[in-house]
């Protein structure tokens, strides 16, 4: 496959001849990596990664350039009271509010250099995936040229589900490159796999492979609209398969979880799973993310507590 002529044949003999998943087994590895304990100091440093691996979220349709502000300023300063608070990895918006989240990220942007808080951009008609693919790649071309440092693109599930593979990674290929930028380099590119509606293991782990093939450079879990959203043996499996593609090819594709992690217990189980899984290489914004938008106030809270020694109440962080 790797270098190969991918055809619509090839695809499938490739995605429908790769081994089952043993459900079983997956879900009590993931349960037992949940069950792990750490420490306090490791937990200081556990919750300020988990920050710096968020991407901060506001996907409704009733968002305003005010709310992307307020966004921005909490991606910024996560909490006023402690300086030594880390920032977020990315602010996550409609493509429409990009330009109002760059204006308001102004010298903390990053701009495409990696050094910064990046500005990252749902398209390809978010989040049912339905539309034309001139409709996908117009929607992506407009992200990038208001600034949008990364794109997350949802597949076609109707066309995986019925087999078209070749029609799925045709888009994710075409979508790739409307991430092109003018000058030739490329915003990231994240594809949504939309794991609730795949049904099964296999499907995740066909899916996974598809989207790193078609050049993905992070594979997600899901949208956040659809139930269930990310789950540990679904993100387990999915960083199995980029264990194996870093194996087979030295290529380091990145893994995020979106949708339905709102607490630091939580987070924590997940940063265990991509260190035993992949390595602690990963724990790092270029390769994990968090897509979530309640995760951080209660990550600040536990920073608060570890400072203080008591909780503090909800209304000691901003909310959402």
């Amino acid at each position: 496959m790797i270098g190969g002529d991918l055809t619509e044949k090839s695809l499938k003999l490739h995605l429908e001849g790769l081994a089952g998943v043993d459900a079983v087994g997956l879900e009590q590895r993931a349960a037992a990596l949940g069950t792990r304990s750490i420490k306090t100091t490791s937990k200081a440093w556990a919750l300020d990664t988990i920050i710096e691996l968020i991407d901060l979220t506001t996907l409704e349709g009733a968002d305003t350039p005010g709310k992307i502000r307020s966004l921005v300023a909490k991606a910024v300063n996560p909490d006023p009271s402690d300086a030594t608070t880390p920032r977020v990895a990315a602010v996550c918006v409609y493509g429409d509010m990009v330009p109002h989240a760059v204006s308001a990220l102004g010298g903390a942007w990053s701009g495409g250099t990696g050094s910064g808080i990046n500005v990252a951009a749902v398209a390809t008609a978010f989040p049912s995936g339905r539309a034309s693919l001139a409709v996908k790649i117009a929607d992506t071309s407009e992200a990038v040229a208001s600034g949008a440092d990364e794109i997350d693109m949802v597949i076609d599930r109707g066309a995986f589900l019925a087999g078209n593979f070749g029609l799925v990674f045709d888009q994710i290929v075409a979508v790739k490159e409307a991430c092109r930028r003018s000058d030739g380099s490329f915003a990231h590119l994240k594809v949504i796999l939309e794991t609730g509606e795949l049904n099964t293991y296999d499907n995740v782990r066909r899916a996974s492979w598809l989207a790193i093939l078609a050049g993905g450079d992070f594979i997600k879990t899901s949208t956040g609209k659809v139930s269930p959203a990310a789950t540990l043996p679904v993100t387990l499996l999915m960083l199995e398969v980029v264990r194996d593609w870093h194996r087979l090819t030295g290529e380091r594709i990145g893994v995020k979880p979106a949708g339905g992690i709102r607490t630091s217990k939580d987070a924590i189980k997940y940063l265990v799973t991509v260190a035993e899984t992949v390595g602690e290489e990963w724990l790092s914004p270029h390769l994990f993310r968090f897509g979530a938008s309640s995760l951080l106030n209660d990550v600040l809270l536990q920073r608060q507590k570890m400072t203080t020694g008591r909780y503090s109440g909800p209304d000691y962080v901003t909310m959402d």
